[in-house]
Parts: structure tokens; sequence; C-alpha cells
């Protein structure tokens, strides 16, 4: 129920639920986000592992909440669905949006593109073969192209990010980098970290909630309503952190900050909702066609950041135009006017 059950559910009442709580994740994450910049500032993290890691946890917390309370509820599919559609927006929108308001094209490195980059096609990649191993070694009795995750394969892209912090550990243990002291007391920062926390979780159940009841309402799809207004919502944190960096000409913690975002959703959140589950269903028929449009996009990225180790004005509107295209078929999807997911 809207507001902790002192709300009945109405497409009215859900609609305005939605954005307000989309304004508490954007409180909250705003919260997170600094306390995360000036602890990692403090602790002398270098740049990229500062954007993939630290910033990049921080700002996926809303997708990591949304997975756990959809799959509370009963509607896994629309926590998955949030998770790939927040991925393929943080992939097109975001840098084509910190591309665009800075003023130079963004500068990209080495390090960025063929660690990060390659690293997050290795995790979709990964994400892909759990899903087959689903369908192939625990099907659905009554269905086809449908398998439960236990929690075992949940394990496999757990430990593939375990070697992801193992690999940024040893970038922090190379680095020469000094901690800076802003002057605030390190407790304080934490504190704030731990309210932005608290404040996500409580906006992101009642997103989960009124989103579902709206799809329910409108006969969408639960994972077309976690592809489009739940990964909306929650990508805003990312969103935001990135184009300020960008804007700040820090264009490698605004770009390490959406590679380390999508590889922290696709092998950590889903796997931790079918961990406090125990089994979920997967639809691979549905799943599938999704996950291409996010390799599609992952690889236009790369090469676009591979050219020059930067990303161009123009590639940026490429970029958004892409999205923008995937929305259009989404709601083709939506409406009957396509049907290529099964």
């Amino acid at each position: 129920m809207p507001l902790f059950g002192l709300l009945p559910h109405s497409p009215a009442v859900d609609a305005v639920v939605v954005l307000v709580a989309t304004g508490f994740i954007w409180l909250g994450s705003g919260w997170l986000e600094t306390s995360a910049e000036r602890l990692s500032a403090y602790y002398g993290l270098p740049p990229v592992v500062q954007g993939s890691i630290v910033v990049a946890i921080g700002s996926s917390f809303p997708e990591l909440s949304s997975v756990v309370f959809a799959a509370l509820a009963g509607v896994f599919d629309m926590g998955v669905g949030a998770i790939v559609g927040s991925a393929i927006f943080n992939i097109l929108v975001i840098p084509a949006l910190s591309g665009l308001v800075s003023e130079r094209s963004l500068e990209t490195n080495r390090t960025l593109v063929y660690k990060e980059a390659q690293f997050y096609m290795i995790a979709v990649s990964v994400l892909v073969v759990t899903f087959a191993l689903a369908v192939i070694y625990a099907p659905a009795p009554d269905a086809t192209l449908v398998g439960y995750i236990t929690r075992p394969l949940a394990m496999l892209p757990l430990l593939l990010y375990g070697l992801y912090i193992f690999i940024q550990w040893q970038d922090v243990a190379d680095s020469e980098t000094a901690g800076v002291d802003d002057g605030v007391p390190v407790i304080r920062r934490w504190l704030l970290l731990a309210a932005g926390l608290v404040v996500i979780l409580l906006a992101v159940e009642q997103l989960v909630g009124s989103v579902e009841a709206l799809s329910h309402s409108f006969g969408v799809p639960d994972f077309l309503a976690g592809v489009t207004v739940v990964a909306a919502a929650t990508s805003l944190p990312d969103l935001i952190v990135s184009v300020r960096s960008a804007r700040g000409g820090n264009s490698l913690t605004s770009l390490a900050n959406v590679f380390g975002s999508n590889t922290f959703d696709l092998l950590v959140a889903i796997p931790v909702g079918v961990l406090i589950i125990g089994s979920v269903p997967i639809d691979f028929a549905t799943a599938v066609p999704m996950m291409g449009v996010l390799t599609f996009a992952t690889i236009l990225l790369f090469a676009a950041l591979r050219t020059d180790l930067s990303l161009t004005h123009n590639e940026a509107y490429l970029l958004a135009l892409t999205y923008l295209l995937f929305v259009v078929w989404v709601v083709a999807e939506t409406v009957g006017v396509t049907n290529l997911i099964r």
C-alpha cells in the first residue's frame, strides 16, 4: 500500500508516489554520493577506482534495493527488468548527457577502455550464461525457455565480481595517490552516507510497489515496467554523479561510474535477489533480447570511447538517439505493434 498502508492503491495515487519516491531517491543519493566521493578522496583512492567502486556502488544502491523489494514482492521480473533497463540507460544516456554538458570531448584513457569496458563486457556475458544455465539445468516444468536461477547459479556472477574487486584492490595498492582532508570529520561523512542509504531504501520500497500497481492497472508486463519506469528512476543517481563529474572536468570518474555501476548491478544486484528468495524464475525469451540490446549498446559505447580515446559531441548525440530508438521499440512491444519479445 502507498505510504506504508496509509493510502489505497489507485492510478492517480500511485503516479504521485512514483514521482515523490523518485525525488527522495535523488535526495538520498545526493547524500550518499557526496559522502562516498569525499571518503574516497580522504582515503586516497585513484580516480578510476573511486568512480568504478565507491561512487558506483553508492549510486547503484537504488537498483540493488529495487531488486530486493521486487523479489520480496514476488515480481522478480520487474527487478531484473529494472537492472537491465538501468544498464541500458547508463550505457547510452549518461555518457551522452555527460558528453553534451562538457565543453570539450570527454577524455578517457586506455585503463578505462581496456580494463573497465572490457570487464563489463565479460559481466554481460556471464549473466547471459547464468540465465542459460538456469533454463538448461533448472527448467520450469510447465513453460518453455523458463528456468529457475538457484543460489548455486547466483554465485557465478558474485564470484566474478569478487575478481573485479581484487583487480581494483591491486590498482589501489599500486597507486601513490595522497589522501585529501576537507576538514569535515570522517564520522560525519559516514553518518551522512548511512542516512542516504536509509532514505533510498524507504523510497525504493514505495516506488516498486506503486509501479507494480500501475503496471497491473494498465496491463503492462512487470519486466517492461521495470525496464522503463523503475530503471529510469533508479538510474537518476548515476546520471547526477556522472554529469556533475563531467561538468567539473573529471571525465574519468564520470565514465568509470557508468561501467562500475553497471558491473555491480549485473554481478551483485540480481544474484542478491536470488540469494534472498532462494530460487527465482527467469524467462529466457524475454531476458535475452534485452541483454542483446545491452550488448549492442556496450559495443557502441566502447567503439565511441576507443576512437581517439574520447567521446565527442557527435558520438554523444548518436548514443542518445540509440536510446530513443530503444524506448520506441519497448513502447511498440508493449502495445503489440511488434512482437520480437516472445
